[in-house]
């Protein structure tokens, strides 16, 4: 779903991405971990077309977002990637449903079409009871779910999110961890998370940790055991000879 090819990234003379390769499945959850400075935020506004790289390429579901024109890459932004910040982002003057529908809005969707799809988005998130709240009228858990909502309604492949879970307490937190692969086994989208929370990052399929601008060598989460001999019986020999062998991923 997503390839990423020797990106680098500098900001005047200091060098935040030093070649970064990256390959990630469709419908995977990942999470990017690090220090501070380590390149994290970077990286995901790179995947996420909102800043490009000095060199390299990134490519989502096929397509080379680094060769596109500035209109056809805010068309493919709008539609194939989803957004969740850590502050939620929504805006005041708004109620939880015409948050949701703004982006449906901006990629041409009727406004009956919007609204069925951001009344469904609600419901599955359990929040159809306040559809009509403004931000100001709704809890720190439930304004992150309508983010998330917002950054659904678009059906797109790819959600990236920045510490979603960094402004939410340790309830709200576990709850939105959960939705995240319950979105994930609903709609198959993927799921990129720059966090800092590392009960998050132990949940997720697979954790990629990055240091000085560069992703540190991944290790197996389940080391290989040698199999034990077999048994030197005509039985044992009998049943080798007929197993098929496989390899180990």
């Amino acid at each position: 779903m997503i390839r990423i090819e020797n990106i680098t990234k500098s900001f005047g003379s200091l060098q935040v991405l030093k070649g970064i390769d990256l390959h990630i499945a469709k419908g995977e959850v990942v999470s990017i971990v690090g220090p501070s400075g380590a390149g994290k935020t970077t990286l995901l506004q790179i995947i996420g077309t909102l800043d490009k790289p000095d060199t390299g390429s990134v490519v989502i579901d096929g397509m080379d977002v680094t060769t596109l024109s500035q209109k056809k890459l805010s068309d493919f932004r709008n539609r194939q990637l989803g957004f969740v910040f850590q502050f939620h982002q929504l805006l005041p003057e708004f109620t939880a449903i015409e948050n949701i529908m703004i982006p449906a809005y901006i990629a041409g969707s009727s406004k009956k079409d919007a609204k069925k799809r951001a009344e469904e988005l609600l419901d599955f998130m359990g929040l159809s009871d306040r559809a009509r709240h403004k931000p100001n009228e709704l809890s720190g858990g439930e304004k992150q779910r309508v983010a998330v909502a917002r950054a659904l309604v678009n059906n797109p492949k790819v959600i990236l999110a920045d510490e979603p879970s960094g402004s939410l307490d340790t309830k709200n937190k576990q709850e939105l961890h959960q939705l995240f692969f319950d979105l994930r086994d609903q709609f198959g989208q993927t799921f990129v998370i720059v966090t800092h929370d590392e009960q998050l990052a132990t949940l997720t399929d697979r954790t990629i940790h990055m240091r000085d601008g560069l992703l540190a060598p991944e290790v197996s989460a389940t080391p290989l055991i040698p199999e034990a001999p077999l048994a030197p019986n005509q039985d044992s020999i009998v049943a080798s000879s007929g197993a098929e062998g496989g390899a180990c991923d």
